[in-house]
């Protein structure tokens, strides 16, 4: 449609309202009457036709425009939903074939609505042949600062325990949220309770290979300013961890799969592993559920 026509300009009307020409006798002079004839009336009410035809068609453009507009709700109201919860166990899982049995947890959750969140992540690991474990948890306030991504704020708790067993705090700042083409990120940076900095970037991506069979490949890369033994941290890119996982979806919130991890410590950490009588590298099949409420 032209924007004459949205507009209310008919570009129709002046062949409209020029009258037709006369119609002539048969001897070629127009055919009129005395006092006026009906050729000019017929003009005139072509001219207030063509005029009403143009107010009613601009109505009949306007009237769906503006009901349309009453009906689509606000886009900031729509983001004003109230108290919700979300908790994820995104790996429950076990590594029958690895040298020490671990078995590992990893969960994430929160709490609040669609612009702030109170979060909460735990990632554990237990080694059934000697007793052995790690844990971290995290408590955090997240705000929504754009359309995909929140900026979080919180404490993480770390704690060792078989062996010389230790437990440590950091200040946590981060981000977390979605790249272009849909990949999860969430790059953060930890302070400890004595000054040592320290940084984590996670990064996964979901590949539906059918509505029910998806393969989630994921990297984790940690890296230290300062060197922290008791902790196994060594300074500079300390270890980098790869996965991928498929899984099917019995439904949506029950989905058991099968995996390999692998992680590869570097440099000092490397030093720190051997020390320790731990492998430097190290991958294993893995198999597990996961589970949302």
């Amino acid at each position: 449609m032209s924007a004459d026509a949205i507009h209310g300009r008919a570009t129709a009307t002046p062949r409209v309202a020029i009258a037709p020409a006369a119609p002539r006798n048969r001897i070629g002079r127009p055919a009129t009457r005395p006092g006026g004839g009906r050729i000019e009336t017929r003009g005139r009410r072509a001219r207030a036709a063509a005029r009403a035809a143009v107010a009613l068609g601009a109505l009949l453009l306007a009237v769906p425009g503006r009901a349309r507009a009453q009906e689509m709700p606000d886009p900031k109201g729509m983001m004003r939903w109230g108290t919700e919860s979300f908790l994820l166990l995104d790996e429950l899982e076990a590594a029958p074939g690895a040298e020490r049995g671990p078995v590992r947890l990893e969960a994430t959750g929160w709490i609040g609505g669609a612009f702030d969140r109170f979060w909460f992540r735990a990632d554990a690991e237990q080694l059934t042949r000697d007793g052995a474990g790690a844990a971290e948890v995290q408590l955090l306030y997240g705000r929504l600062v754009s359309s995909f991504w929140d900026a979080q704020v919180g404490v993480r708790i770390d704690r060792r325990w078989g062996g010389d067993g230790a437990t440590r705090a950091h200040l946590a700042l981060g981000l977390e949220g979605l790249a272009p083409y849909w990949f999860e990120l969430a790059p953060t940076l930890f302070i400890s309770q004595d000054g040592d900095v320290s940084a984590r970037l996670e990064a996964s991506y979901e590949l539906l290979l059918t509505q029910r069979l998806i393969a989630e490949p994921e990297l984790e890369l940690n890296a230290a300013l300062q060197e922290v033994p008791a902790f196994g941290v060594a300074r500079g890119v300390d270890d980098v961890g790869l996965g991928v996982r498929l899984r099917y979806e019995i439904a949506r919130e029950l989905a058991p799969y099968i995996g390999f991890a692998w992680t590869r410590r570097f440099g000092g950490g490397a030093d720190l592993a051997r020390a320790e009588g731990e492998p430097v590298s190290d991958g294993a099949f893995v198999a597990g559920v996961r589970v949302w409420y």
